[in-house]
């Protein structure tokens, strides 16, 4: 089931019984529906409980109470397709410094010393044939927490947005001529978030 989720549709739970019953009912029998159920129910892009770091990464405490703006750690997203996971030596940028004595911090000191990266868990993740690129949102000021949910609220980073289409075009739809980005100092009117197939799909 996991390879499915890499690539099949996301389908909310209205989507999957609508596409689903008829499947059932119109498929040639029940475990031919059944099985139009399972590849129609790959949930890839869904929400679901926060993986497992190799450290015990607080984002409630640098986001939320030292207020650490997510650029910050997160480089090139204004500038490029993907958010990038921060590398051993940003995080030496503060922490060569600041709580040097904690047992997380240490492990970070440990990864640097030796010329080893940390194997992060991700997170979010869009399927293969999805291109979605931070830049065109950062620039259009959408708020982080938009797709990323109150991130400066968690300890540990969980998906809390079904990131699949129906979420994407809804929230495309509903910008469409409206101003955004009421938290941000400088919110703008967004007239022309895409609606074409091909602007998301490869």
């Amino acid at each position: 089931m996991d390879i499915l989720k890499a690539f099949l549709p996301r389908l909310t739970g209205r989507q999957f019984l609508m596409i689903g019953i008829p499947a059932v009912v119109l498929g040639g029998g029940l475990v031919t529906g059944l099985a139009v159920l399972i590849i129609l129910g790959a949930t890839g892009a869904t929400a679901r409980p926060a993986p497992t770091q190799p450290i015990a990464y607080d984002h409630s405490l640098h986001a939320g109470d030292l207020g650490i703006p997510c650029e910050f750690c997160h480089r090139g997203t204004d500038t490029q397709a993907a958010a990038t996971i921060p590398s051993v030596e940003q995080c030496m940028f503060c922490h060569s410094v600041v709580a040097t004595d904690r047992d997380e911090i240490k492990k970070i000191t440990t990864a640097f010393e030796s010329n080893t990266p940390i194997e992060w868990m991700r997170v979010h993740r869009m399927p293969d044939h999805v291109r979605f690129t931070h830049e065109a949102h950062i620039k259009a000021k959408i708020e982080c927490s938009t797709c990323h949910g109150p991130v400066e609220d968690m300890k540990t980073v969980k998906q809390v947005v079904n990131l699949n289409m129906g979420t994407c075009l809804a929230c495309h739809r509903d910008t469409n001529g409206r101003s955004i980005g009421a938290n941000n100092p400088h919110p703008i009117s967004v007239d022309s978030a895409p609606m074409d197939c091909a602007i998301c799909h490869k």
